[in-house]
């Protein structure tokens, strides 16, 4: 693992086709160090949504640099991308997306399937990490028992089972009410200072607010 920044954009343009093709992101530099808590905040319409799905790599810049822990994400092989996202990044949709039939220790679980871990290491850190969110209790539970705000605590845990560079999080309290959404980005306050590295998409400024740094997303350009 690279020593310098776990994100580094460096004039990143995405354009979709089209007559006049859509240019949606434009000259965008960005850069995330170990252990920062940052905030990309920017209304509908912004661009959020394209850089996020250029950073968990589900698509690439058509212009521009996008290194991951300092690799060259345009060099890698669609092996080697899926390879990064199963290692690197850990993800919290604003859905939850825990699967109805599996326990909250199963869902957990999940996080680390793709890195051939056995079983046993899968429960063993899928248990520290629910005791981890305060879910240790409700770890033979269904996800259908559990409040929206503890559904996203178990999602949280599930993120970081594989132990990624970056925690990835997008409108992370946006089906959430105001004392979950309070307590889930403690939770996130609680990790960053363990040294949990995480960027947050959201398009509320008050939630945007919780993170040590944030930078804004208007009309596909950052802004300090």
């Amino acid at each position: 693992m690279s020593a310098g920044p776990v994100i580094e954009l460096v004039d990143v343009g995405r354009r979709f086709a089209g007559e006049p093709p859509v240019e949606v992101l434009r000259e965008i530099d960005l850069r995330v160090e170990p252990g920062e808590f940052l905030a990309v905040v920017g209304p509908s319409g912004s661009g959020k949504s394209t850089l996020l799905n250029i950073l968990g790599l589900l698509i690439s810049p058509t212009s521009g640099r996008y290194l991951l822990d300092g690799v060259d994400t345009r060099l890698a092989r669609p092996k080697e991308l899926a390879g990064l996202r199963a290692a690197r990044l850990g993800f919290v949709f604003q859905g939850f997306h825990l699967l109805s039939h599996l326990t909250v220790r199963e869902n957990t679980s999940l996080g680390g399937l793709y890195l051939g871990l056995s079983a046993g290491e899968r429960r063993t850190r899928a248990d520290r990490l629910l005791d981890r969110v305060g879910l240790g209790h409700r770890a033979d539970a269904g996800p259908a028992t559990l409040s929206g705000g503890e559904r996203q605590r178990a999602a949280i845990a599930r993120a970081l089972v594989a132990g990624p560079s970056l925690l990835l999080a997008d409108e992370p309290t946006g089906n959430l009410d105001t004392a979950s959404a309070a307590s889930v980005l403690d939770l996130f306050g609680d990790l960053n200072r363990d040294g949990t590295t995480i960027m947050m998409i959201t398009h509320d400024h008050e939630v945007a607010s919780r993170a040590a740094r944030s930078v804004r997303i208007v009309d596909g350009r950052i802004h300090p």
